[in-house]
């Protein structure tokens, strides 16, 4: 075929996208029981139903967002707590409070937070992507004794705003605006700007392309526990070559977009952590070593105390992560962790702070399972609390008053996993989940220990989330289980279903 015949794939993937549709909308429609492609992927036949339920910080009560009472609201969404233990809801939000001045609809809720005292609650709407995720929104705040509802932002243009949160205080709220860290007084309306070195290279508060894709970094400040200071990452992108990201898909003719990208051996941007004052507006930065070009700063928090942060670097080859402890007020970092590997280490958000600070919570692989270990906050001590010969998937909760961790994992079969528990000395581990319920299994363990949001499906069933007790797991009530999805995926002409194991040699099984 000549090159003046060759039709490029990216042109024909819109018109294979119109045939598996119109497949679907005439013969699939004819015959429920028969499952093709294109009812796979070119419809929403087979999407669950979304389904919002938290836990509320420091609560025994979980939150869901569901269908606003009021017919005029049927769009919109009420958030509505309950009560675990008698089952009892109240709405603690309506759609009907949620009206811009001005308009007639309510909000579109894509995500919301309460303040501490539960007198605020922050709505995030109006999300536009930002490479992969939604990121960028307008974000406004309903104070629920008056009633008054306001966006943050003053004249910022619409869906501008990122990540803003409530200070711990519940008086300020801070977020990022066009690669700048903004705090807005929330009695006066006041705007401040905590940085002003923003860019299109200079990114305060959040990422370059690299940093979400190698860590799935994207939210980048956190406020430090008394709300006087905020510390945050900035990322440095000035000399990296540009990568031309063409897009032929959604347009007549390409669109090109320059895209800082660092490829092997070449100038990668340079990534510093600061925490900034609130009341002087100063940074100071932390004088992590190493070059900021050839290393990661790939994790940041508040380490348990006033005054500190714990940093997690990683090496640009991703074989060494060096936790360290940051003083807030100095700029001063020691390192009291390392883990190496000849391939690659990870970096980890399974760190929780226990006895007042004193130890934390980390994952490591250094004996050759995927392990829970407490680590004294000097380092000096590690001790194993999860001694099992299996990796544990994810540590869920540390219920630190009864003397427990709760955590996901697959110790006979990688297709499925389970929910164990484990006291933090390292004994009486055991396994939550009943052995008679096949499938996979997710969870959101309460605050309290005592409950927990379960999430289960298996190949060829839809989920369905139930609230069960902790520790004998018993089912309390079911909260979704999508009846219409289950109808439509039980009329269908099924197979049996068959997992097995193929054997690649030196001891490796594949599973099918």
């Amino acid at each position: 075929m000549s090159d003046a015949m060759r039709v490029p794939f990216y042109a024909i993937c819109p018109l294979l996208v119109f045939l598996l549709s119109a497949s679907v909308r005439a013969e699939d429609k004819k015959d429920p029981s028969r499952l093709t492609v294109a009812r796979i992927f070119a419809s929403k036949e087979f999407e669950p139903k979304p389904f919002s339920v938290r836990w509320l910080e420091d609560r025994a009560v979980y939150v869901t967002l569901e269908p606003a009472k009021a017919k005029a609201d049927a769009a919109r969404r009420d958030i509505v707590r309950h009560d675990p233990r008698t089952g009892k809801s109240e709405v603690l939000v309506p759609a009907a409070q949620l009206v811009p001045p001005g308009e007639s609809s309510p909000l579109k809720i894509e995500d919301y937070s309460f303040s501490k005292d539960m007198a605020l609650v922050l709505i995030y709407t109006g999300a536009k992507r930002v490479w992969r995720r939604k990121t960028r929104g307008d974000y406004w705040v309903l104070d629920r004794a008056s009633r008054e509802l306001f966006k943050l932002g003053g004249d910022a243009k619409p869906s501008t705003l990122m990540f803003a949160k409530l200070s711990p205080d519940g008086r300020r709220a801070a977020y990022v605006r066009e690669n700048n860290l903004w705090v807005e007084d929330l009695r006066d309306r006041r705007i401040t700007a905590l940085t002003t070195s923003g860019s299109a290279d200079v990114i305060n508060g959040t990422f370059d392309w690299v940093y979400e894709e190698e860590f799935g970094l994207r939210d980048g400040f956190a406020w430090s526990p008394d709300g006087r200071s905020i510390a945050y990452w900035q990322i440095d992108a000035r000399g990296v070559r540009e990568f031309p990201l063409v897009n032929q898909t959604d347009s007549l003719y390409p669109r090109v977009t320059p895209l800082k990208y660092p490829k092997v051996g070449q100038r990668n941007a340079a990534c510093r952590v600061g925490v900034v004052e609130l009341k002087t507006r100063r940074t100071r930065w932390m004088d992590v070593p190493g070059d900021p070009r050839n290393h990661y700063i790939a994790r940041m928090s508040w380490a348990g105390r006033p005054g500190q942060l714990v940093l997690q670097q990683l090496n640009r080859r991703q074989n060494t992560n060096r936790v360290m402890l940051a003083d807030a007020r100095t700029g001063a970092v020691r390192t009291i962790l390392t883990e190496r590997d000849d391939a690659w280490v990870d970096v980890h958000d399974e760190l929780e702070w226990l006895d007042g600070g004193k130890r934390f919570t980390w994952i490591s692989e250094r004996d050759g399972w995927r392990h829970v270990y407490l680590v004294s906050r000097d380092g000096g001590e590690i001790k194993l609390a999860t001694p099992d010969s299996f990796d544990v998937i994810k540590l869920l909760h540390v219920d630190e008053k009864r003397g427990w961790l709760y955590y996901l994992a697959s110790p006979d079969d990688p297709t499925r996993k389970f929910l164990y528990r484990v006291r933090l000395d390292g004994t009486a581990p055991e396994r939550l989940t009943p052995a008679g319920q096949p499938g996979t299994h997710d969870y959101e363990v309460s605050p309290d220990g005592r409950w927990a949001v379960h999430r289960r499906s298996s190949f060829d069933t839809p989920p369905i989330v139930a609230l069960v007790r902790l520790p004998d797991h018993a089912r309390v009530r079911t909260l979704a289980a999508d009846k219409p999805l289950r109808k439509r995926v039980g009329k269908l002409r099924r197979r049996p279903v068959e997992f097995f194991r193929v054997d690649i040699g030196e001891e490796v099984l594949l599973d099918g």
